[in-house]
């Protein structure tokens, strides 16, 4: 809901594709400090640290419900409030992650992503439309008060997360100062070839693959299609109805499938879809190649995630997760190169460069790893 609200309002206010992809990439700030915030977790516990997370979500909508009932809201406002959640947000799915990781068996950590993804996707689904339609029947602010009332009650869940964490077999007792952990996980994943190439492909997808199929579909909406508010919100569910497709097929047979091979093929796949996406005109078409993209980024992302919470030691499992988030400030990095890119050559040239580049680089990653992603036998492909 808030992409929707807030992406239309910063792209409508200034009417540069420039400035909203300045905003979407200020969304993924906190990736610069994700790294703490999985340790923070192992310190003062996972379901501690998520329910402080989710308050700040709050403070937050409530002061950008009382701009938009007020109609004080400028992009100045929104740009200010986008860097505090920026700051915030990114960890969130980490630490779900986490907790995923800490409670499942490895033998069922396929299919219990899968459920886990489940819930994102369905929500994206219905805030997507649920937030478009609000805005164009009530307004932001009244969009706003449900944000936040949705916010309180994913605090009051996030209440009855486990109160411990469960200490791993082998796990230090003894706690690692933040720089010297930090140190440690990056040293640990780039000494882990399997993990090594996940977490580069997962920069990669963040880079070139996310940017065109998130933010800038406000601009695809309105620039391209000329459609309204409730159409962005119909090109966003699009792509999450495929997702969610994607997280039950994988829930259901995940356990057979080989997630290394899986995550590779569906990376390359999505590439070439998003490069066909660059230059559909008609709205209908788009959303229907937006289910296809959604339902491959599944079958990218999760097993992506499995190779990661499963082969690292669970030892690491906290830092090797804090490092992956990093990799997703490739999103903003996308961002921020895309917008004036796009503003001179056009978003079909732009998604085409980015669209030949991910798939160059993913061949590269496939190639270069091939015995850790490919061979039957290797760890991350163990089902």
């Amino acid at each position: 809901m808030e992409g929707v609200i807030l992406g239309w309002f910063v792209l409508v206010s200034t009417g540069s594709v420039l400035a909203l992809a300045v905003f979407g990439s200020l969304q993924f700030l906190g990736t610069l400090i994700s790294p703490f915030f999985g340790m923070a977790g192992d310190r003062i516990g996972n379901r501690n640290l998520i329910c402080l997370m989710r308050s700040a979500y709050i403070v937050i909508a409530l002061i950008l419900a009382a701009l938009f009932l007020t109609d004080q809201a400028t992009p100045v406002a929104v740009f200010a409030l986008g860097i505090a959640i920026g700051l915030v947000r990114p960890s969130d799915i980490t630490l779900r992650n986490l907790l995923v990781g800490e409670t499942m068996p490895t033998g069922m950590l396929m299919s219990a992503m899968s459920i886990s993804r489940t819930t994102a996707d369905s929500a994206r689904v219905v805030g997507a439309l649920s937030g478009a339609t609000l805005v164009a029947t009530l307004g932001s602010g009244v969009a706003y008060v449900v944000v936040c009332a949705t916010y309180l009650v994913s605090l009051l869940l996030s209440l009855h997360v486990g109160v411990r964490r469960l200490r791993v077999l082998g796990e230090p007792e003894v706690a690692l100062s933040p720089i010297k952990a930090l140190r440690e996980g990056f040293a640990y994943v780039w000494s882990t070839p399997d993990v090594r190439a996940a977490t580069l492909l997962a920069f990669l997808m963040n880079f070139a693959a996310y940017p065109f199929v998130g933010q800038l579909l406000a601009h695809v909406a309105k620039d391209i299609y000329g459609l309204d508010q409730t159409g962005l919100g119909w090109l966003i569910s699009s792509f999450a109805v495929g997702a969610l497709i994607g997280s039950l097929t994988l829930s259901a047979r995940g356990a057979r499938i080989r997630a290394a091979r899986s995550m590779v093929a569906a990376a390359l796949l999505w590439f070439a879809l998003n490069l066909v996406f660059a230059w559909i005109t008609v709205p209908l078409h788009g959303e229907l190649l937006l289910i296809a993209i959604g339902f491959v980024q599944s079958f990218c992302m999760v097993p992506m995630a499995v190779i990661l919470l499963r082969t690292a030691d669970p030892a690491f499992r906290g830092r090797v997760m804090g490092v992956r988030m990093l990799a997703v400030y490739g999103l903003p990095l996308g961002m921020l190169l895309s917008g004036p890119l796009i503003e001179h050559a056009g978003f079909a040239w732009s998604a085409t460069l980015y669209s030949l580049l991910g798939l160059f680089f993913a061949s590269l990653i496939a190639l270069r790893w091939r015995k850790q992603l490919w061979h039957r036998d290797s760890p991350a492909n163990q089902r």
